[in-house]
């Protein structure tokens, strides 16, 4: 029974490790691409003192531009223009940021989470007033697809416009989503009396977001000292903060249910070799010797991990998949953000799991095994 137990808990040891790796990496991996999806992974602005959403025109230089889309890393590059207003309705009214976007801008994040409508197409020969706004503010408001909204702008001298509803998306990612809407940008260069290549800035997306700190290293050498580069990290420290801390949470549970598998196949081994006390003793007796007898107690307990860490490997990537295919564990998505339980469990992973968990195990056995030199074959025989 207690070798029953001790293959069992390195089982389930195992098997909580690659579920715990596979959720963190899962949520950390899709909080990380909405934050993204709304910002990318690094911003072009102008260097100024305000701290406010709207900041001062740059103008745009094709130079430039030509020189970030060919570095290595980067994926994408879109201009934007950004404007702070409040939207008023017959009962309500609330402060929002529109996002002014052009016909190349990528709709790849919103289009995963459109709920109603369709994304805008811009014409060459005219303005589009169509806006697409969130489902957090669409419900605090009380408006709905297709409706028209009013939105004012506070500025010298004070502005509104009248913008269609033609679609409705939701992230889950509560802050976010109620502040952005997306517009079209010429309608906010026209608020501003701005000329068509004035722009807040560009947004630029990387083919990997390991390759932030190199990317934002090279782009730096190609921007002028009047244009400030930020990365996401620094536009959301607070959220990458807490993000580092789940990785914390991740080793304490790896290293107690490691620390739980040693202690159980220690006790195992150990109430082995006194119940073999007397095998021990004949062997020595033949002539065998420390080394020989510790091996075969090694080879035992080899197998016994062996056989826990296979179990352990169906248990912990079957529950793994059933989660990733079938979504069974759900989320309040108001205060995680997701809806579901997300995975993302990786090859490497598996390995160094199963690799450190046998080596750490087997090392521990060495210390059981020590008792074997004691044992004294005269007197096990002898009591016998």
């Amino acid at each position: 029974m207690i070798i029953r137990i001790a293959v069992i808990a390195v089982a389930v040891s195992l098997a909580v490790m690659l579920v715990s790796i596979a959720v963190v990496k899962g949520y950390k991996h899709e909080i990380k691409s909405k934050i993204t999806g709304f910002s990318t992974h690094i911003q072009l602005s102008r260097l100024d003192l305000n701290n406010s959403f709207e900041t001062s025109a740059i103008e745009r230089d094709t130079f430039i531009e030509r020189l970030i889309m060919e570095c290595e890393t980067v994926k994408g590059l879109q201009p934007f223009v950004i404007k702070a207003g409040i939207i008023k309705t017959k009962e309500d009214f609330k402060g929002i940021v529109l996002k002014g976007t052009d016909s190349l801008y990528d709709w790849g994040f919103i289009q995963q989470h459109l709920l109603e409508g369709k994304l805008p197409k811009y014409h060459s020969d005219s303005v589009s007033t169509n806006i697409i706004i969130s489902k957090t503010i669409a419900d605090l408001l009380k408006i709905k697809m297709g409706d028209r909204i009013t939105i004012y702008f506070v500025q010298e001298p004070p502005r509104a416009r009248r913008f269609t509803i033609s679609g409705i998306f939701e992230t889950g990612f509560g802050e976010l989503d109620e502040t952005y809407a997306y517009v079209d940008m010429r309608a906010l260069q026209k608020l501003n009396d701005w000329v068509p290549d004035a722009i807040t800035g560009y947004e630029i997306n990387l083919k990997n977001d390991k390759f932030i700190d190199e990317a934002a290293k090279e782009i730096f050498e190609y921007i002028p000292y009047t244009v400030e580069l930020r990365t996401i990290r620094e536009m959301h420290p607070q959220l990458f903060e807490w993000l580092q801390l789940l990785d914390m949470n991740v080793w304490v549970i790896v290293i107690l249910m490691i620390v739980v598998a040693c202690i159980n196949m220690t006790t195992a081994l150990l109430i082995l070799i006194v119940e073999r006390s007397n095998m021990i003793g004949i062997i020595k007796t033949i002539g065998a010797s420390h080394a020989q007898v510790r091996n075969i107690f090694l080879y035992v307990s080899f197998y016994l991990i062996t056989y826990g860490i296979i179990m352990g490997n169906v248990i912990g990537i079957g529950l793994c998949f059933l989660q990733s295919r079938f979504s069974i564990v759900k989320l309040d998505q108001s205060a995680y953000y997701l809806s579901e339980v997300p995975i993302l469990l990786e090859w490497q992973d598996i390995m160094w799991l199963n690799v450190g968990t046998l080596c750490v195990c087997l090392l521990t056995m060495l210390i059981p095994t020590m008792v074997i030199s004691k044992i004294n074959p005269v007197k096990v025989l002898k009591f016998d």
